[in-house]
């Protein structure tokens, strides 16, 4: 069919006026879309931009004197990482081509990085051209192999590193002196040493198992392996890059459910300009406790406020649209603005956090008669609620109606009694009114099969962000914690599959580069399967 902007004065001859002014209307909208295509571009060119220029303002004008050494170690990481991610992300917004890495061959003029060393094991793969026979028209005779180019890169597999060599064959035709060599292949860090298993061990390394990357440097020196903490965070710079649309696919899964668990953890941040760290907060997401397919994702946010997971879940502004459904989470008063926010979303409680309040009043007074009692009747509602951990949704709703909500039933009913006998204000009075103001939100489980009984499953997957707070102590920019949440977004949901970490993340980037962006959904942890 012909385009519609090839189309000529006598094209449009003959034609009915109503097939006119459909052609013209199409190319209307087409326009129309393209400039908002255009726009849309040039926003996210803008905003790039604008953090490159306050990357270099740090740079330049920060007052590093004023940071410990750690902080400014850290600092000074997190600038190489995230300048390599800002330049890839400005480069896919303006579609050029990956720039070659700095330790490239292609483009170095003097050795610039070791050698790899020569007791490295070397795993060589042969790429020679489909057809060998000379494609010059009229000629058709079988090429002479003349040469090779070789080009190495380091890869790792647990406790061993070892080179990939991949070998281009050269076939030339003696009668035309025509060349044919196999096309390169696309990689993760275009042009430069890693090997996508590299990268993700860097990446393993760093955001799971919480090695800052001079443990990491160290560590790969005694391979003999010479890998500079600033080459390791340019790495882990780029490769968050690429995993980015990966990681909103994964966004769009993950809010597909109906039940949500939500919670948020403070990290610390370092603020460069002022050369100390503040508080932010990483925000996690999950799909529902019962859900058959399961699926977490986080978002690092600066601050703890209601608008970053209204902003996450949708509806921001005027637009009413985003996640709807059933979210279960604490009494944190920001989440009644998510909720709020959007229709048909409705609140589920945690019976864990009430269980606490009166878990609190034992290691707090020693004794407590009330809370003993308490922690009696939650344990028989609890116990009852692990016997249909593994029925279907409606099993347990049915299930709950005559095992636990005769519990509940009575539990309300003690709660109301001891209340009216405990003083205004003391310890006792508050735990009794945190389950009594909340107990519609408690008991949303009793009338949804699919929900939970507690947000326990969200804080198990938001507790490796605390072990790393211990390893790592804070993020180095609000840049560098959003490619952790990528990354471990994407790491942790592979773990609820079953997945091991680093076989799921060096496929995906092996993939990645000559991946479909249409079909980027077949490399999420729950659909992945490894490249055969």
């Amino acid at each position: 069919m012909q385009e519609l902007h090839d189309l000529k004065d006598e094209d449009l001859r003959g034609l009915a006026p109503e097939s006119v002014a459909a052609l013209a209307q199409q190319m209307l909208q087409r326009l129309r879309r393209q400039d908002s295509e255009i726009k849309f571009k040039d926003a996210k060119i803008e905003k790039i931009a604008f953090q490159l220029a306050r990357l270099k303002a740090w740079k330049f004008g920060a007052k590093t004197e004023a940071m410990s050494a750690e902080q400014r170690r850290l600092f000074e990481e997190t600038l190489v990482e995230d300048e390599a991610s800002l330049l890839a992300l400005l480069r896919q917004a303006k579609g050029e081509a990956p720039a070659p890495s700095e330790d490239s061959a292609m483009t170095r003029r003097a050795p610039r990085r070791k050698p790899l060393p020569d007791e490295l094991r070397r795993v060589d793969h042969h790429h020679e051209p489909e057809n060998t026979n000379c494609p010059s028209a009229g000629c058709g005779k079988p090429m002479t192999r003349v040469g090779e180019d070789v080009s190495e890169r380091l890869d790792i597999v647990p406790a061993e590193f070892f080179v990939h060599r991949h070998i281009y064959g050269k076939w030339a035709c003696r009668c035309c002196q025509c060349l044919v060599q196999a096309p390169a292949l696309s990689q993760v860090i275009d042009g430069g040493m890693p090997a996508a298993g590299l990268v993700a061990h860097t990446l393993i390394s760093r955001f799971v198992d919480h090695l800052p990357y001079y443990r990491q440097e160290a560590i790969n020196a005694r391979s003999s392996v010479h890998t500079p903490r600033s080459t390791l965070a340019s790495w882990s710079g780029q490769a968050g890059a690429a995993l980015e649309p990966l990681y909103e696919a994964h966004k769009r899964f993950v809010l597909a459910a109906r039940v949500l668990h939500a919670d948020e953890t403070p990290v610390a941040m370092l603020d460069p300009g002022a050369g100390k760290t503040r508080r932010a907060y990483v925000w996690a997401y999950a799909r529902g406790a019962f859900d058959a397919v399961p699926g977490v994702i986080y978002d690092f946010c600066v601050g703890r406020g209601a608008r970053f997971p209204i902003a996450f879940l949708g509806a921001v502004g005027n637009d009413r649209r985003g996640w709807r459904g059933t979210l279960v989470r604490d009494e944190y008063k920001a989440y009644d603005s998510v909720l709020s926010a959007v229709p048909d979303r409705m609140a589920a409680g945690c019976l864990a956090h009430a269980r606490r309040k009166f878990d609190e009043l034992l290691h707090d007074g020693g004794r407590s008669a009330v809370a003993t009692e308490a922690l009696h009747h939650i344990a028989r509602i609890y116990r009852v609620e692990r016997e249909m951990v593994s029925m279907t949704p409606d099993e347990r709703l049915a299930g709950r109606l005559v095992g636990t909500w005769p519990l509940w039933k009575q539990l309300h009913a003690w709660l109301a009694l001891e209340r009216g006998l405990v003083p205004d204000g003391s310890a006792t009075a508050k735990a009794i009114d945190y389950s009594l103001n909340h107990w519609p939100a408690l008991t949303h489980h009793l009338r949804d099969g699919e929900v939970s009984i507690d947000n326990n499953s969200i804080e198990n997957l938001v507790r490796p962000w605390a072990m790393g707070r211990k390893a790592w102590l804070f993020a180095g920019s609000e840049l560098a914690g959003q490619r952790a949440a990528i990354v471990m977004s994407l790491v942790q949901s592979a773990k609820l599959h079953g997945h091991e970490p680093w076989a799921y993340l060096k496929d995906v980037l092996t993939r990645l580069p000559t991946h479909l962006n249409s079909r980027i959904d077949e490399l999420l942890p729950h659909r992945w399967r490894r490249a055969s």
